[in-house]
């Protein structure tokens, strides 16, 4: 009887010590980065879809190679029309770094008007930078309007950069028109949730 009370004891020990060791494991693993949710962007004709949120950066010109896809995530988001949206967290090493891949982030977006116009000669449009959010580390919000007189198409593409930490987020917004038609108040509100929602 004795050897059994010693034996449970013993096994009392064991899984509180194994329950102690699970919650400081717990309490030690770093919390990734929220993303946006679809009801978090900017109101459309028809309503957003949220797809999955998937490893490396997402497929956008504008940006493109500039984030490296180790420790990166993307989120696409969708309508039923012509506006479409995507998401990209990159978490840094140390917020050097991550200071360092958010300017590389706003130099990207500043010159890929010229980029786009180099590849397709003709394309005419207008860049433009539309200040500073005051939110964690700050955002930065931008446009790129483009038209082609050939084909006789407008897109407006919205862009943002934030930071919170070592977590550095870009969004982008893109449909059919132009900037006068684009909701930039709107987009400036999702750009403060998104970079409020990292950490």
């Amino acid at each position: 009887m004795i050897t059994n009370m010693f034996r449970a004891a013993a096994l009392t020990t064991a899984a509180a010590g194994m329950t102690i060791a699970t919650l400081t494991a717990a309490a030690a693993a770093p919390v990734p980065p929220a993303f946006l949710a679809a009801s978090q962007l900017p109101a459309a004709s028809t309503p957003w879809t949220a797809g999955p949120v998937r490893a490396g950066a997402a497929d956008d010109f504008c940006v493109e190679g500039v984030a490296l896809d180790a420790n990166t995530k993307h989120r696409e988001f969708m309508t039923e029309l012509d506006t479409g949206a995507r998401q990209t967290i990159t978490v840094a090493a140390d917020e050097k770094k991550a200071k360092a891949l958010a300017a590389k982030l706003r130099t990207a977006i500043e010159g890929c008007l010229d980029r786009l116009q180099a590849e397709y000669p003709g394309l005419e449009g207008e860049a433009l930078y539309h200040g500073r959010i005051a939110v964690e580390e700050g955002a930065d919000v931008y446009s790129v309007d483009t038209a082609d007189p050939e084909v006789g198409s407008t897109d407006i593409a919205l862009y943002a950069v934030g930071r919170d930490g070592r977590a550095v987020t870009v969004i982008g917004w893109s449909r059919l028109g132009d900037l006068e038609g684009a909701p930039l108040n709107g987009f400036r509100t999702t750009t403060r949730v998104a970079v409020a929602k990292l950490y």
